[in-house]
């Protein structure tokens, strides 16, 4: 595939709540094809890092630039995003399928009229999130976890060469986090696609990830998960000991405030 320039840029960026900065000095590079998972505790601004690189949130201090602009909020076509779970009306006048094809055919003015070869893409995309099965059912009716793996066809759809995913596992048993995570993996795998994504738990996604930006007490901490993810460097962000214990290929923090961090805690609420 041939090279192309970081699908993400920061640069010296801070941003500040009030009188309460949640981060500050953040330069971080998402190469084309890596996968970077953000974690932290409640409130350490891992959502609000997805809003400011949407262009949603003003930065305090420094730069972002997503394929090769500057953010802004008139938003970009080639940034996908799966936000965190929110349960859809009851009475939304949609079917699953219509959820995945507003991410084909959404942008267009006016009516969508399909395009040949649209269908095709949306049902490749239902069936590649194991949709098939409740696709023509409203979306209102369906559980958290179908409506999840939906957005996820949705964020694909336009085939992003920078994806943002927040919490994209929550409400999923394992065989469908499993699922949700091979998709994302193989999309940024065929199209170089940079990825940022927040989770709770980072095991589900340990085996693909490549490094792990850690959020905590208004510092950060950047690298491999060997590098981030133990004792030493958590105490240090923490300012109490923590300890990482591993198991059976899985990876629990415990003693961190408010966690029990890598292997699950909750991420914050946008304010």
């Amino acid at each position: 595939m041939t090279s192309r320039a970081n699908p993400l840029e920061i640069s010296g960026a801070a941003l500040r709540r009030g009188a309460r900065e949640l981060w500050s000095g953040l330069d971080l590079t998402v190469a084309p094809g890596e996968l970077i998972a953000v974690l932290g505790p409640s409130g350490a601004g891992k959502t609000t890092l997805l809003r400011a690189i949407l262009g949603l949130e003003r930065l305090s201090a420094g730069t972002i630039t997503a394929l090769g602009s500057e953010v802004n909020s008139a938003g970009n076509r080639n940034i996908g995003y799966i936000p965190q779970q929110r349960p859809l009306p009851r009475d939304a006048a949609l079917r699953g399928r219509d959820l995945v094809s507003l991410g084909v055919d959404g942008h267009r003015f006016g009516l969508p009229i399909p395009r040949r070869g649209d269908k095709k893409r949306i049902d490749a995309l239902i069936d590649a999130v194991g949709a098939r099965d409740f696709a023509d059912r409203p979306v209102g009716l369906l559980s958290g976890g179908e409506q999840q793996r939906l957005r996820a066809g949705q964020a694909l759809a336009d085939n992003p060469r920078l994806l943002l995913c927040d919490e994209p596992l929550t409400s999923l048993d394992l065989a469908n986090q499993r699922a949700v995570v091979g998709l994302i993996d193989t999309h940024r795998r065929k199209s170089d696609a940079g990825v940022l994504l927040v989770t709770h738990d980072i095991n589900p996604v340990l085996g693909s990830v490549d490094r792990i930006l850690y959020l905590a007490n208004g510092t950060f901490s950047l690298g491999t998960p060997d590098e981030v993810l133990n004792s030493a460097v958590l105490t240090a962000l923490y300012g109490v000991p923590v300890s990482v214990l591993r198991a059976s290929g899985q990876l629990v923090v415990v003693g961190a405030p408010d966690a029990e961090a890598a292997h699950h805690h909750h991420d914050e609420v946008p304010e």
